[in-house]
């Protein structure tokens, strides 16, 4: 069984965060956020993992390499040109012939595949499609099964009108398992759509079509600087299970800091006194001085935190300078090398 990653985004709505890093190597408590995705796939005994790439391709490559360090073997395939996530399946046949778990690039889970798996076989599935409950169907196309767990329809979000008729609140989680058979639906060369234009088909030809529900499972799209931070708050408060989380990196911190349980600090980090850092996560090499107050943010690599500097409910990208008493406020997203002088509030 093989596996396909569908990174070939360009992450325009997690901007400025990646402008010079690609969306699937963004930092998510200082790691590429795809080492989680090959852990899951790893989890399930899936070695042979295919990354499919548009944007920035160099750079993922050269930071995941082969993928022997993680235990897993690493191909690539880059599109020549933005193929929609159907037809990026297609381009990366040629590597996928059996059985093929698909992942979108920016979906962080901690589902447990080898589960849809056993069940995608044991129903002689062509495909399988995970599927999650939200609160808010208005925000999403909706996938209709019968009580068998079998596809019936798609539809598009709903209008508030029809929310109160609706009998159904699962949408595409983004989470495959297709067999090669599926490729014969798929135009080669083209820009096809699993969600438009694949899956009617499937339906269309009455094939076996199963959904599998993901109850008690935790899902989050970090396409956003919003969803990216929930991320960040829902590992440290610990409602995303079955990873590793670095807690040893060693830093300096002076005794009158007070750094929460919770937050993690990256290595070669230098914490000087009186320093507050309270549900954050610190990438390696910051730099924050005295009686600087960091809380419920991200702050990605070798950026420094002047004196007296707060930084509230935000994201930083890598090298960014926090002058003398700046108050960083919520819901800020600054961008590599941004610069802020002293005094300054955004």
């Amino acid at each position: 069984m093989k596996a396909l990653i569908l990174a070939g985004g360009k992450g325009t709505r997690l901007r400025p965060l990646t402008v010079y890093t690609p969306k699937p190597i963004v930092p998510v408590v200082n790691r590429p956020f795809l080492l989680y995705q090959i852990e899951t796939l790893r989890r399930a005994g899936i070695k042979d993992i295919t990354l499919s790439l548009n944007y920035q391709p160099d750079k993922i490559e050269r930071l995941l390499g082969n993928g022997a360090e993680y235990g897993v073997n690493l191909n690539y395939v880059t599109e020549p040109q933005p193929m929609g996530t159907g037809g990026a399946y297609k381009y990366a046949a040629q590597d996928l012939n059996s059985t093929t778990v698909v992942l979108n690039g920016d979906i962080l889970t901690d589902l447990i595949i080898a589960k849809v798996i056993k069940e995608h076989k044991e129903n002689n599935a062509e495909a399988t499609i995970c599927l999650i409950p939200v609160e808010n169907p208005s925000a999403y196309g909706l996938v209709e099964t019968d009580k068998d767990k079998n596809i019936l329809q798609f539809r598009e979000k709903p209008k508030p009108e029809e929310l109160e008729s609706l009998t159904t609140n699962t949408v595409n989680a983004g989470v495959y398992i297709l067999e090669p058979t599926i490729l014969d639906l798929i135009p080669e060369g083209k820009n096809y759509s699993f969600e438009y234009d694949v899956f009617p088909e499937i339906l269309a030809q009455k094939k076996v079509f199963r959904a599998y529900i993901m109850k008690n499972v935790y899902w989050c799209d970090i396409g956003t600087p919003e969803k990216y931070l929930k991320a960040h708050h829902d590992f440290l408060s610990g409602n995303i299970r079955h990873f590793e989380l670095d807690k040893d990196g060693e830093f300096e911190s002076a005794t009158s800091t007070y750094i929460d349980e919770k937050s993690i600090i990256g290595k070669d980090c230098i914490i000087k006194p009186n320093v507050k850092i309270i549900n954050s996560v610190l990438g390696k090499g910051v730099h924050v001085e005295e009686k600087a107050l960091i809380e419920n943010s991200v702050i990605w690599s070798h950026s420094r935190i002047a004196n007296s500097a707060e930084v509230h409910d935000s994201i930083l990208a890598r090298s960014c300078y926090v002058g003398k008493n700046v108050i960083v406020s919520k819901g800020s997203v600054l961008g590599d090398k941004t610069s802020l002088t002293d005094y300054t509030k955004v």
